[in-house]
């Protein structure tokens, strides 16, 4: 049996999606990595002292400069000749890459470090709270951005960071979710292997953070990409070269019902209207990736 490079035992809640994407993602790249860790929930779950998870050389960065960190030891395998020895990961959950952590990620990407960014995306701030965070979707309801009267949560749609990495002309850009354990699998064996920057985005769900029962992680994950609201696909050199296709998308309320997070939309009078709403961005996902098969084409093996 092949050794997971993510040790059981570490602490991550029941039904963790982020536990579940971190050990695909390094037994996915292999034992020859050193990874760059963003403050988070990976953190805090897999290195309680004295204790650790991690069997492969792991930093633990702050949420702001996990990129830095990781461009400084990839330049310093370069000087000192031992590039060919690892390969670079900087990870962290959305807080870490898509917010506090952007402009150091941006700076990474645009100085061409052969660096593998990993994204591990449970939609906010979670280790410190359940707030919104970029990549918090539009109406969810969090700590700070809670359903009342004169709202119906957070006011934002979700930040496009996968597009955002792409437009700084970086050669490889995928999304993908817990719920293909193949696809990150291959997205990652994929990406470790090209030379130059390369971001991955993991749909991780929290089921603390999201109000779900730990149970459903992977369902949800999949209802997700079955609605539309989180397309799979890839991005190689800027442009869409392959994206998961349904015959058939669900109503984006399937994905939402199971939520607590999204429950205020069930109950609060004029919720119809807002999942219309979030149907249209789930809409939008579906026309931009072509997400519908066409005559001829068949379904991706999962």
């Amino acid at each position: 049996m092949k050794k997971n490079l993510l040790a059981p035992g570490h602490s991550a809640c029941a039904g963790c999606g982020e536990s579940l994407a971190i050990r695909l993602v390094l037994n996915a790249a292999g034992e020859n990595i050193i990874v760059a860790n963003a403050t988070g929930c990976s953190e805090i779950f897999t290195s309680n002292y004295p204790l650790s998870a991690w069997e492969v050389p792991w930093i633990h960065s702050l949420f702001e400069n996990t990129a830095a960190v990781a461009s400084g030891i990839e330049a310093a395998l370069k000087v000192s000749g031992r590039k060919s020895e690892a390969k670079v990961i900087a990870q962290g959950g959305d807080g870490g890459m898509a917010d506090i952590g952007l402009q150091a990620l941006s700076g990474m990407w645009e100085r061409w470090h052969d660096v593998l960014s990993v994204c591990y995306d449970n939609e906010g701030y979670m280790n410190t709270g359940i707030q919104r965070s970029g990549l918090t979707p539009l109406d969810t309801k969090t700590t700070t951005t809670p359903p009342g009267k004169f709202s119906w949560g957070n006011y934002r749609p979700k930040k496009n960071l996968p597009l955002i990495a792409a437009a700084h002309g970086i050669p490889y850009v995928a999304v993908t979710t817990v719920a293909y354990p193949r696809d990150i699998e291959e997205k990652v064996q994929k990406a470790i292997k090209i030379e130059g920057p390369k971001y991955i985005q993991i749909y991780s769900p929290c089921p603390l953070g999201w109000r779900s029962e730990p149970s459903q992680t992977i369902e949800i994950a999949r209802l997700a990409v079955e609605t539309g609201i989180y397309p799979v696909y890839e991005m190689i050199n800027g442009k869409i070269t392959s994206a998961k296709k349904f015959s058939k998308l669900k109503p984006v309320e399937e994905f939402l019902k199971l939520q607590g997070r999204f429950s205020h939309l069930f109950t609060k009078e004029g919720g119809d209207e807002e999942i219309k709403k979030i149907q249209k961005i789930a809409d939008d996902n579906i026309n931009q990736f072509d997400m519908i098969l066409k005559d001829g084409e068949e379904l991706q093996k999962e």
